[in-house]
């Protein structure tokens, strides 16, 4: 397989459609932990796409209930993937290859094995963009399914949303308009990497956070809040041209607002420190 970076930056020049969500998750772990046997990970994605395969055949494919009852057996209980909870703040419940070794993993992790695994079989499924809580929907006919994932892919009633949202954002909040809205596969990838860029910044671990920042824009190359983040990240570090160049990149793709204000001013000062 080629360099990860060649490959991250291959995935950045495809159409979200096309992006095998866990080929590119893998991508990113072998970065973050070049020792880990990438090699056996890679098999065992091919092993649960053989898996999945062999359970479509057995499923109505208009039995949408049926679907995620087969996903939760298959990564649930058949191959043992739950959430962490012991030591959630892990970083290796972001990383693919060690989700896969140990069976555990963060919500968006665990996702993104559910998300390889329905695609396999043939059905639809996105991520979801819960508040603090990772979620995957399989829609089909006269609706969706909505998985919890880190609790082994429990399908959930609105009853159960709106206990998890309170748990999450008090006891006023409620169901609201576009709560379950789609995500594609790019969200979902940078959503995993967040899960790493913020515990390296907790860990005043800039350089760390910089690299993995630098990493996701390989594969959404036009995102621009991750532009900002990174020229200032580079800025943290006194790197005045890489910041200067981020900033200028987010401009391009940002060029009025507030942030873009305080981004040219900022990219001024970088300036005034070159002459």
């Amino acid at each position: 397989m080629s360099d990860p970076r060649d490959a991250l930056d291959a995935i950045g020049t495809l159409p979200d459609t096309e992006i095998d969500i866990g080929d590119a998750a893998l991508q990113f772990a072998r970065i973050d932990a070049p020792e880990a046997n990438w090699e056996a990970a890679r098999v065992h994605l091919s092993d649960l796409a053989r898996a999945a395969s062999a359970l479509a055949e057995t499923i109505d494919e208009t039995d949408l209930a049926a679907r995620a009852v087969g996903l939760s057996g298959l990564l649930g209980a058949r191959f043992g993937y739950r959430g962490d909870h012991e030591t959630y703040d892990d970083l290796a419940n972001a990383n693919l290859i060690r989700v896969i070794e140990r069976r555990r993993g963060l919500p968006v992790a665990l996702g993104v094995l559910w998300l390889h695994t329905a695609h396999a079989a043939g059905w639809a499924a996105h991520g979801v963009d819960f508040p603090a809580h990772f979620l995957v929907a399989m829609p089909g006919p006269g609706g969706q399914s909505v998985l919890d994932v880190f609790h082994g892919g429990t399908p959930l009633t609105s009853k159960d949303l709106r206990a998890l949202l309170k748990r999450v954002e008090g006891v006023a909040a409620e169901i609201r308009p576009g709560l379950l809205r789609p995500m594609n596969a790019r969200r979902v990838l940078l959503r995993l990497q967040n899960n790493i860029l913020t515990r390296r910044l907790t860990a005043n671990d800039v350089e760390g956070a910089l690299a993995c920042g630098e990493d996701m824009l390989r594969v959404a190359p036009d995102h621009a809040s991750l532009w900002h983040q990174v020229a200032l990240l580079n800025q943290k570090l006194d790197r005045i041209g890489a910041a200067l160049r981020c900033f200028d990149r987010f401009l391009a793709l940002v060029p009025e607002g507030e942030v873009a204000r305080e981004a040219r001013l900022a990219a001024g000062a970088l300036r005034g420190r070159l002459n």
